[in-house]
């Protein structure tokens, strides 16, 4: 079958550890998109974390963003549909964190906002730092995350981390006991925290809907658990080799590892 939409997460995924495209992938890509293959970004990172990929593939899809919590059109620069994080909820959030000394990153409007830098803050700004000063993120540190969740429009999720991650998973699991919300790991030491009821996947087959398609259509490429809601409902999802055990067992192929060519090998195969 000839697949009519690419789907692409990146950390893990489609970059590699150094935060880099294969050149191989860049290329079969290019040439899908050429054949009339759509290629959409489906990610747990804020749009603005993306612009270096973006650019990169020179898309002209939008970009479904922390984990299905927004679809945002690059080219208008806006969101165009969203579930943002209650910011009754979200204040709740920050009262729990502060109480349990973990620590991470708050992604707003256009915007990701840190109190304390530590862990996968660290790395993050890191990685920002390293970028041309056009594509770099907005990180800002701020006094008080209380009072920046109180001050946005809109409140994507909580990127948390934290050295011990046996805490980190007590606290995800209270948070969605006594709170509802949602708690999906995209890292082996980052837990993300958002509205319940988001996913890739259902997003995803909204945006796949609205272009006239089916799910049955898209070819989608993930590494973790906050992809498995797009591996498992789409035509062929596959999973990489530097996956976790549990991911490669839901997925319908598993390839090589996000420094090998599978990608580009799988479109080559499945589109072109």
């Amino acid at each position: 079958m000839s697949y009519r939409v690419i789907a692409l997460d990146l950390d893990g995924t489609l970059l590699t550890p150094r935060k880099t495209i294969l050149p191989a992938s860049l290329d079969a890509l290019k040439k899908a998109r050429e054949a009339g293959v759509k290629v959409i970004i489906v990610t747990g990172r804020h749009h603005v974390a993306i612009h270096p990929f973006y650019q990169a593939l020179a898309l002209d899809t939008p970009a479904i963003c922390c984990n299905g919590t927004y679809l945002y059109d690059y080219h208008a620069k806006k969101v165009l549909k969203s579930d943002p994080l209650p910011k009754e909820q979200a204040l709740q959030v920050i009262d729990m964190l502060d109480q349990a000394a973990i620590h991470g990153l708050l992604y707003v409007d256009d915007a990701m906002l840190y109190q304390t830098e530590t862990g996968h803050v660290t790395r993050t700004l890191n990685w920002g730092r390293s970028l041309p000063e056009h594509q770099r993120p907005v990180f800002e540190q701020v006094e008080s995350l209380s009072k920046a969740a109180e001050q946005a429009r809109s409140i994507w999720k909580f990127a948390l981390s934290h050295p011990d991650t046996h805490a980190l998973q007590r606290f995800a699991e209270q948070v969605e006991h006594e709170m509802g919300l949602a708690c999906e790991w995209s890292w082996h030491d980052q837990v993300d925290i958002a509205k319940a009821g988001n996913s890739k996947g259902k997003r995803l087959a909204e945006w796949v809907a609205a272009e006239g398609l089916q799910m049955s259509d898209v070819l989608a490429f993930g590494d973790n658990y906050n992809d498995l809601s797009m591996l498992e409902t789409v035509g062929l999802g596959v999973a990489m080799g530097n996956a976790d055990e549990a991911i490669k067992a839901r997925a319908d192929r598993v390839i090589g590892s996000n420094l090998e060519p599978g990608i580009a090998e799988t479109i080559c195969r499945e589109v072109l």
